[in-house]
């Protein structure tokens, strides 16, 4: 059943393409989504072929029914590196200053119910996104690389 939905949804996601921006801009009221309309597309293509390895399925398998308790106890928090967003590839991902990045739609109840509102739920979401600053409680705690500021 997973499986299926998840293919309907990428089936969905590639015919929208032509109204995305649009569709985004009316959503999450975001007039640049529309002012960038090309650009706005070739992002959603990529955001969509990144949903496509993994995050779709995982979305309901795990999220959206969670019908098993997810053992692992995660700890750690945000540095707002993007690798969680698909690796980058996310349409919504805004950069934030030196090699930090933020969820253009942080704020909408849209986000809030996608993978995004549950990241990380286990230890395959870490590795999948390569996170560095999230962990399994028990394990080895990352190692967090330090970014310099440049001062103004």
């Amino acid at each position: 059943m997973a499986r299926w939905a998840a293919k309907a949804l990428i089936g969905c996601a590639y015919v929208s393409i032509p109204i995305a921006p649009a569709l985004a801009s009316l959503v999450f009221w975001r007039k640049r989504y529309l002012r960038d309309y090309r650009g706005t597309m070739r992002n959603a293509h990529r955001h969509i072929r990144a949903m496509q390895a993994g995050p779709a399925l995982h979305y309901f398998q795990d999220v959206a029914g969670r019908e098993r308790q997810v053992p692992e106890h995660i700890e750690g928090e945000c540095i707002q590196c993007g690798n969680c967003c698909m690796n980058h590839q996310c349409m919504f991902l805004e950069p934030a200053g030196p090699q930090r990045f933020q969820c253009g739609i942080y704020h909408s109840p849209l986000r809030k119910a996608s993978n995004c509102g549950s990241f990380p739920l286990h230890s395959h979401d870490i590795a999948r996104y390569q996170c560095p600053s999230y962990f399994v409680a028990g394990t080895a705690k990352p190692v967090i690389p330090i970014v310099p500021v440049a001062s103004t």
